[in-house]
């Protein structure tokens, strides 16, 4: 059985809030080609998980809450101005989600 204790970290930045969980790695296994991944803390978002950064359990909680926000900053929110650049997400039909899957500027 394993030692690592997934953890959750809800953060709010620039007035949005953001939900990270901690995934334990994963062996690699050659008879299904599968590579070996650490483990990782992960962005959640409509129910899907996007990988931030490698997850250390040694790390404390208050600099694990400052690698979050700065890796939200740099990679999950808009521009400082508030401003959106770019266009607005278009949908791909009425069953799939929008391309702007980071949701609302």
């Amino acid at each position: 059985m394993s030692a690592f204790k997934p953890l959750q970290r809800h953060l709010t930045i620039r007035g949005r809030t953001f939900h990270f969980v901690s995934y334990e790695g994963q062996p690699a296994d050659a008879r299904r080609s599968l590579a070996e991944r650490p483990s990782m803390w992960y962005l959640m978002v409509e129910g899907r998980r996007f990988p931030a950064f490698p997850c250390d359990p040694s790390t404390p909680l208050t600099e694990i809450d400052q690698l979050l926000s700065r890796w939200a900053e740099d990679n999950a929110t808009g521009p400082a101005d508030g401003l959106s650049q770019g266009t607005e997400p278009t949908s791909g039909g009425p069953n799939r989600r929008p391309v702007n899957w980071w949701g609302p500027i």
